[in-house]
């Protein structure tokens, strides 16, 4: 579950900090009080993208850390699949900075990509926003919601289907290369054969290009490199060269070794010297010799090298990805030239493919359709619980015309709120009030196949009163039985529920507005009851209301 809540610097909040507790956590407060900024805040924590208006344009970055505490090794498990290690206190914190074009995810200190901070929260958490309830309005959420009550039945079979769907449209892709006529056949097959006769007649070697570069480039620049030999040739070997120098030097250390024996290892120094300027200026010679610049040779190397550029255009840089060319058009014109046996093979490959792919996706069929059943039933009990009276409300199942990854399933679910009246789409009768307890309804049937320990609701009560909030609150109630709850409202009958109370509100620090949030006594509690039953005239028949309030929600807590 959610242990604590950290946001800085962020729209009006300047630092708040809110440990959250298990059961049923509201907060509350005046309208513009900054309710919606909480809310924006667990989203970016999320890896949501953040509103600008939010961030301060003084450059100021802002920050949102939440610290869960994770339990079962089933759910520790899935996380150290995406990489995550739960520490050994069983806690997680998921971390999120922004800046003026900046974001910095960390999970546990460690950085990691929005992408995977996504995935991570996933699993740790679900948030209801403000709107989501219009998501019924579309039929692929019904499929969705559906696939997420019978997941724990579905696993199998739709990993099955995945693979088999993938399998299918490697094969429809294979069969799809055999859809051409016979002139068009013919026409490959002959550019086919040109490439690979052109390519093998070029006889090409590995090492060819580079090493006919390197003598091209010699031949080109043969007058500057035949200057520079002539030039080194002279100074190491002739008149006034460093071997006549040195040839003099060897005379002259040679006499005076007579009269001084020391001289004789500088005097070898010296030989040694000379024999190598010897060899070296024969050795320039010799390399002088061999040079042989014929311009009919430059043509036809330049004619060469043109020629395997060209090659390189059409079929690879290098002789390794030319010979790969050569290769697969040869397996290709192989396969040309059995075109009507290979067509008939993969025509039933794709057959085959086809027939497991149906299979699997009328198994996956078969179990949603037994799960709506399950999920129906208990969708109407938890409208009932929620002041529907006499609801009825169903699934009603249509085939694709082509199989998916996700199987052949169009689902839609139906309802009626009014005796006699014929179940109808969501969309077609249900208000925007009616649509935010029916997705209550779901997610609290989902809340008790699901294994996310805590689910915000954002403003579930828009558009209720009465009986009808007291039963929202008691829905909410029964779900925090068995998952943490945090819910924005401003019914008291919701708040009155809560196990844990926090207060938002707006106060002025500094000369600027800042939003802060404080969790609230006992005595605080009723106070804001109080002010949420009765606006601006707090009177004590009002406080004493709130009391009473207060006193029914924890009795009935205790006849739980």
């Amino acid at each position: 579950m959610l242990l604590n809540l950290h946001v800085k610097n962020l729209a009006l909040i300047d630092e708040a900090d809110v440990n959250l507790g298990e059961g049923l956590n509201v907060l509350t407060g005046e309208t513009g009080a900054g309710k919606s900024i909480l809310i924006d805040a667990v989203n970016m924590a999320l890896g949501a993208k953040t509103a600008r208006g939010l961030l301060r344009e003084n450059g100021e970055p802002a920050g949102v850390e939440l610290l869960f505490q994770v339990s079962g090794e089933e759910k520790e498990e899935a996380l150290r699949a995406l990489g995550v290690a739960v520490e050994e206190d069983g806690s997680v914190l998921i971390v999120r900075r922004m800046s003026q074009g900046r974001s910095v995810c960390r999970i546990n200190d460690e950085t990691v990509t929005v992408s995977k901070l996504r995935a991570v929260t996933a699993l740790l958490i679900d948030i209801h926003g403000q709107h989501e309830h219009q998501s019924l309005l579309h039929k692929a959420k019904h499929l969705e919601i559906l696939d997420a009550y019978a997941r724990p039945k579905e696993r199998d079979v739709k990993e099955r289907l995945g693979e088999s769907y993938r399998i299918l449209r490697a094969a429809e892709k294979e069969l799809a290369s055999y859809e051409m006529g016979e002139e068009e056949r013919i026409r490959e097959m002959d550019f086919l054969s040109y490439e690979i006769g052109e390519l093998s007649r070029a006889e090409l070697r590995d090492g060819e290009i580079e090493e006919l570069e390197q003598r091209h480039k010699q031949m080109v620049n043969g007058g500057r490199i035949l200057e520079g030999l002539s030039r080194a040739m002279e100074y190491a070997g002739g008149e006034a060269g460093a071997g006549d120098f040195l040839s003099r030097a060897v005379r002259e250390l040679s006499e005076a070794a007579h009269y001084d024996e020391e001289l004789s290892e500088l005097l070898s120094q010296a030989e040694e010297a000379e024999g190598l300027v010897n060899d070296l200026g024969r050795a320039l010679s010799d390399y002088a010799a061999g040079l042989e610049f014929d311009e009919r040779e430059l043509s036809g190397l330049e004619s060469r090298l043109d020629f395997l550029h060209g090659l390189q255009v059409k079929y690879g840089a290098t002789y390794g990805e030319m010979m790969r060319a050569l290769e697969s058009r040869k397996e290709k014109l192989e396969a040309l030239r059995d075109f009507d046996e290979r067509k008939r093979m993969a025509e039933e490959a794709f057959g085959t493919a086809r027939e497991e792919a149906y299979r699997l996706a009328e198994e996956l069929s078969g179990i949603r359709k037994a799960e709506a059943l399950r999920l129906t039933k208990s969708i109407r009990k938890a409208l009932a619980d929620l002041n529907f009276l006499d609801v009825q409300f169903s699934a009603e199942f249509a085939e694709l015309s082509h199989v998916t990854a996700e199987g052949i399933d169009e689902m839609e679910f139906l309802i009626s709120t009014n005796p006699g009246e014929p179940v109808k789409p969501l969309s077609q009768v249900a208000s925007g009030g009616e649509l935010s307890r029916i997705m209550l309804a779901i997610k609290a049937v989902l809340a008790d196949s699901d294994d996310i320990e805590t689910l915000i609701f954002d403003e579930i009560d828009a558009g209720i009163s009465g009986r009808t909030a007291q039963s929202v609150s008691e829905k909410l109630n029964d779900i925090g039985k068995n998952h943490q709850v945090i819910c924005i409202t401003h019914l008291p009958q919701i708040a009155a529920m809560a196990d844990s109370h926090y207060k938002i509100e707006k106060t002025v620090k500094g000369g600027r507005t800042v939003t802060e949030v404080t969790k609230l006594t006992a005595d605080e509690e009723i106070e804001e009851l109080a002010r949420l039953l009765g606006g601006a005239a707090i009177t004590q028949a009002v406080r004493k209301n709130a009391g009473e309030m207060k006193g029914l929600a924890k009795k009935r807590k205790r006849q739980e």
